[in-house]
């Protein structure tokens, strides 16, 4: 009879006795430690085989050795005893054969995760035999005409590249934080240099404004002239040439354009780099005095604009007795004469004034006004404009007095 694998290689053991048959002892299977499996997925249950049941063994006895009882033969006993104890055997190793297959790793099962894990495993080592076969089995001429390996120079130079690449980039991050650490001082720095580069353009400007001859007078025009001569005007200003025009003596200018009386006011305007703009206003000429047989034209400050042998139209003649140009009495009269509107300016032919409050004036169609002192000269010349529209609407061309020295109530008389 062959012995089942696993089991040791011990002396037979005696048949049992023939009245120990019905019990034969059962040989034990070695205890063959449980094999560490992996855990399965949660999805997947592992699928086991159950453990062959052990089927009951019915002794049957032989009929051949119940006929042969009675003769009592050995033999036959003998071989009956066999039969039943190679039954027995035959049970024995289904159990011990259903034991182990409960202890065998299932060969059909298979782990979804595992092949994935070793497939990329597989195409890992694959790339990287590539590359590395790629870099050690490159060949090339030598300068014998011999191929020689090449692979190590390749591996150099990408070592090189990839070193060249690290340095870079670890420059750039320290470029980085140096930026970043220094920013305030930069700013600051900044704001210092272009506070310094403000600071010296507007000095280099006010030096070369005021001392570089690059800003120096070489023009003068005068505009604003019409009795005052242009040419004796810029003459007088001549000495200014050649001064810068941030030093410009304007003071001396005063004295200068003051040596023509008719000029009433001037402004003077700088227009770098080389010209001085003189701008006059002329005085105006508001009454006409006489002085012997001609007339002098004077302005509110008793300033002679002008001569003239015959008496100016639309002019009036101030008379101003034993006063003196410029006096009091002269400009109350002047102030009058300003105040009036220019309809009835034209009208007037002669103003009077004994006193500062006791100004009269002369229409020419012989009328008279009585205008008082220049308080309220506006108030008076608007009364005096609707009195003198009302008179020529009522009674045209008869000679009368109006009286606005109170200019809350005017009045119109019957010259005498």
């Amino acid at each position: 009879m062959k012995r089942p694998e696993g089991f040791d290689e011990r002396p037979a053991r005696p048949d049992a006795p023939a009245d120990r048959a019905g019990a034969p002892r059962q040989r034990r299977a070695p205890l063959i430690p449980r094999r560490p499996s992996r855990e399965p997925e949660p999805e997947v249950q592992e699928a086991r085989l159950a453990p062959a049941t052990e089927e009951p063994v019915v002794e049957t006895a032989d009929p051949t050795a119940a006929d042969d009882t009675s003769n009592g033969s050995a033999r036959d006993r003998a071989g009956a005893l066999a039969g039943a104890a190679g039954r027995r055997l035959g049970a024995g190793l289904s159990s011990v054969a259903g034991r182990l297959r409960e202890y065998t790793p299932d060969e059909d099962h298979h782990d979804p995760e595992a092949e994935r894990l070793a497939r990329e495993r597989q195409e890992t080592e694959r790339r990287d035999a590539e590359r590395l076969a790629h870099l050690t089995d490159l060949h090339g001429p030598d300068g014998d005409g011999h191929e020689r390996p090449i692979g190590a120079g390749v591996r150099a130079a990408e070592t090189a590249r990839e070193a060249r690449v690290a340095k870079r980039r670890r420059r750039l991050l320290e470029r980085a934080e140096v930026r970043r650490f220094t920013r305030r001082s930069r700013h600051r720095r900044a704001a210092w240099i272009t506070a310094a580069s403000i600071v010296l353009v507007f000095g280099i400007s006010i030096l070369v404004a005021v001392f570089s001859p690059l800003m120096a007078l070489q023009t003068i025009e005068v505009k604003g002239t019409n009795r005052v001569d242009e040419t004796q005007l810029r003459q007088a200003l001549s000495d200014q040439i050649g001064t810068p025009l941030a030093r410009l003596d304007f003071d001396a200018i005063r004295k200068d354009i003051a040596g023509f009386p008719l000029i009433e006011s001037y402004v003077t305007e700088e227009a770098p780099p080389h010209t001085l703009v003189v701008t006059v206003t002329e005085r105006t000429p508001v009454v006409a005095v006489r002085s012997g047989k001609s007339f002098d034209l004077v302005d509110p400050a008793g300033i002679v604009v002008q001569s003239s042998p015959k008496q100016p139209a639309n002019m009036p003649v101030a008379d101003i007795g034993n006063a003196k140009l410029g006096s009091s009495e002269f400009r109350t009269m002047t102030e009058v004469v300003l105040a009036l509107p220019s309809t009835v300016r034209q009208q007037v032919t002669s103003v009077k004034g004994s006193t500062a409050d006791d100004v009269t004036l002369t229409l020419k169609d012989g009328s008279s006004v009585v205008w008082g002192n220049p308080e309220q000269s506006d108030a008076k010349a608007a009364l005096l404009a609707a009195l003198v529209k009302d008179h020529a609407a009522r009674n045209p061309g008869v000679v009368v007095e109006y009286d606005v020295s109170a200019p809350d109530n005017g009045i119109i008389r019957a010259k005498k």
